[in-house]
């Protein structure tokens, strides 16, 4: 008998039937003699429909109303397909983030999981029932209902199978896996049977929507291995797992980009021990994630301008920010850009391959692209781009690196 965590996004439950569809699912892997744990997201559509309701009553939410209302949307989900389950002939019990104590930090609307009680989970499943979990929700330390952010009922499914020591957490989405790019730009996107957590790592944060960057830190923490896959096929998914060698022959594993970013330069700033600090912090202490960051001195006059990015829902409070300290430390002119994308190559071959870059910056210059950032770690390179360009990049570099054979090719191949 295995203990599995199941979780289903909001295509999966978007009406009623497909609901039941998935009840019957969850019940085949039951009926085998498995222990089940479903988390789910809110309906399709509905954290949308929540959010613009909130934005009919203030033009900036509340923080905390707004984790109490996008909470209800879960609670609905849950409580539904409760229901279908019994309806099937089996039991199953509906839990809230607070009724099982999955303990988070109390910053509204993107708090972090401290914790979860297993107790009353394993109290159930000991009775037989499907214990079904509201995803993307906990609860503070002062008892407020607090929400995880978009992808956070991934990150609850994940963080719930390391807490439960499950055998394994199936992420079902409306794709089939994890491919080498998005195939809804190029048609050569090939799906991907085996992935190591740092890759699929970089994926996440790069841009890649299939999985939430904080479910793949869960799962290489605790080492759950986690099957991505379709809700609507018993096709077999994405393996998200350990590095093994077999892996790290891919050179570049996948090619992603993210268009949720924003360009920010603040000129004239004072090459001066502590400037950065000082336009930093009120930065962090926003609470805004700052990626890459790039300096031009001007040697002449002592003045340099800063550069770096944001994600896009940032700008408009990054820019304010950076107005009023301009003002206080002497600076220039602070401008931006909402219009551009970060396209990255990720693998973790790259870590004993070199030229990868290199190629990157070729094919990008064959294409008549400009690069106006650049960032690399071990196992990716990222540049920044117009967003106009985005496609054609894409396509471009998923051609120059043979992502869509499974053999991949070999180092002098692609310098």
């Amino acid at each position: 008998m295995a203990l599995i965590v199941m979780k289903f996004g909001g295509t999966s439950v978007g009406t009623p039937e497909k609901i039941k569809a998935v009840a019957e699912r969850v019940l085949r892997s039951k009926r085998a003699g498995n222990q089940m744990v479903v988390v789910l997201s809110a309906m399709s559509g509905e954290t949308n429909r929540l959010i613009d309701l909130a934005q009919q009553m203030q033009e900036l939410p509340d923080p905390r109303e707004m984790d109490m209302l996008q909470s209800t949307g879960e609670q609905v989900s849950i409580a539904l397909f409760s229901m279908a389950v019994k309806a099937a002939g089996d039991d199953a019990i509906s839990l809230l983030g607070d009724q099982i104590k999955i303990q988070t930090d109390s910053v509204f609307t993107k708090a972090r999981i401290e914790g979860i009680d297993s107790e009353r989970i394993m109290a159930e499943l000991n009775q037989g029932k499907v214990v079904t979990v509201a995803g993307f929700q906990g609860v503070a330390s002062d008892g407020s209902i607090t929400t995880l952010g978009r992808g956070g009922s991934d990150t609850t499914a994940v963080a719930l199978a390391a807490a439960l020591m499950a055998d394994s957490c199936e992420i079902y989405t409306d794709v089939e896996g994890v491919y080498t790019t998005d195939p809804n730009i190029c048609n050569k996107a090939r799906k991907i049977d085996r992935i190591s957590y740092d890759e699929m790592l970089e994926l996440a944060s790069l841009g890649a929507k299939v999985l939430d960057i904080r479910s793949v830190t869960f799962a290489k923490q605790y080492n759950v291995p986690v099957h991505v896959r379709s809700t609507f096929t018993e096709t077999e998914g994405t393996w998200v797992v350990k590095e093994d060698k077999e892996m790290e022959g891919r050179i570049v594993s996948g090619v992603t980009y993210n268009k949720n970013e924003a360009r920010i330069t603040i000129t004239g700033v004072p090459d001066q021990p502590g400037i950065a600090s000082k336009i930093f912090t009120p930065i962090s202490d926003a609470d805004i994630i700052v990626d890459m960051i790039i300096q031009n001195q001007d040697v002449g006059n002592g003045l340099t301008d800063m550069t770096f990015t944001v994600m896009r829902t940032d700008y408009l409070r990054t820019m304010q920010l950076l107005q009023d300290m301009s003002d206080k430390i002497g600076a220039g002119d602070v401008h931006g850009s909402e219009n551009i994308t970060k396209i990255s190559i990720v693998g973790v071959g790259m870590r004993n391959h070199s030229g990868i870059a290199s190629t990157m910056f070729s094919v990008l210059a064959k294409e008549g692209i400009n690069i106006s950032l650049i960032s690399t770690s071990e196992i990716k390179v990222s540049c920044v781009i117009e967003e106009k360009y985005t496609e054609l990049a894409i396509r471009a570099l998923h051609d120059a690196f043979e992502l869509d054979k499974s053999d991949p090719p070999v180092e002098e191949d692609i310098i």
